[in-house]
Formats: C-alpha cells, structure tokens, sequence
C-alpha cells in the first residue's frame, strides 16, 4: 500500500522509516511523553513492538501513524495517526478508527500536535466515509483533551484502561 503524504503549512506528515527509529525509541522512552500513557518509559525493545504496529497497519488495515516532520528543518518531532489497537477497554474500540498524536516534549505549545492532527483528522473523515472516530485521554491530560475537543471531539463516557481513569472522546 502507498502511505499517503499530508501537508500543512510548517509539516509533513509522512510514512514512518526505519531511519525514524531511534528518534521514536528516544520520544517514547521519555518520562514526559509517556506521562498520561502508561506512566512507564518503554524501552527500545517495547518501541519497536509500537513502531512495527502502527506502521504495519498501514499494509493490513489501510490506515496507521504517520511520521511528523518539520518542513524548516526536516526533524521528526512525532507521530499522529489512526489505530487498531485491540484495547481491552469497555465500550470497545475494535472496528471504530482511534486517532492519536504525539509530539516530543521540546515541540510542545508551538500548535504542531493540532496541526498534525487535524491534517489525520480530515485524511480520516474523508476516508472511514461518516463513521464515528474515537480517542482515549487520561483525565488529568488537560492539553490533549483541550486539543480533541479543539478538533471536534466531545466526550462519550469515562471508563478505566489498564485500571486507570480514562475519557473517551467520539467525533460523528
């Protein structure tokens, strides 16, 4: 499958390489990333299990986590995408598209992560044709849960992931 490209004014949105691994391993074992995620650093090994999933399904599901890149520079500074993540969370996400972002920590607060997000957003509403999309966000994540509802996204329920407090967001 041929990963599209998106562009917004100062990004790309491009399919992940190989070369973007250890800058994704780095972000993903930074205390600050992983904070409202799992609260648990991963380590390279548990990176390359992510990395290998949200690249992969691009080629299984037609959809999946693009590589952010800054256009001025050319540096990967995070991910935005859509998931199949097979969560055991209660109501379940299985067949509903899940969008994400990421952005390291040194890129935050200069609008990247929504813009990134909305290029997904509307690659997305365009391609799951009216169907609802969907994210998860710890409560306590007030920057991610101002951007989803920035995007649209109004909250559905609150429920528990891995046992932890977790809203989960629907955009119709």
């Amino acid at each position: 499958m041929q990963i599209p490209t998106l562009e917004t004014p100062r990004l790309i949105l491009r399919e992940p390489r190989l070369e973007d691994f250890p800058s994704y391993a780095a972000m993903w074992a930074n205390p600050d990333v992983v904070r409202f995620i799992s609260g648990k650093p991963q380590t390279e090994e548990e990176a390359w299990a992510r990395f290998l999933r949200v690249t992969g399904q691009w080629h299984l599901l037609g959809f999946g986590f693009w590589t952010i890149e800054r256009k001025d520079t050319g540096r990967r500074i995070g991910e935005a995408g859509f998931v199949e993540g097979r969560r055991a969370i209660e109501p379940s996400l299985i067949g509903i598209p899940e969008i994400g972002w990421g952005i390291e920590p040194a890129e935050h607060g200069k609008g990247y992560a929504h813009e990134a997000a909305k290029a997904a957003l509307d690659w997305g509403i365009a391609h799951f044709g009216g169907r609802p999309i969907r994210c998860i966000i710890a409560p306590e994540n007030a920057p991610s849960i101002r951007l989803a509802q920035k995007l649209g996204f109004r909250e559905l329920l609150r429920t528990t992931y891995h046992g932890e407090p977790t809203i989960m967001f629907e955009r119709r």
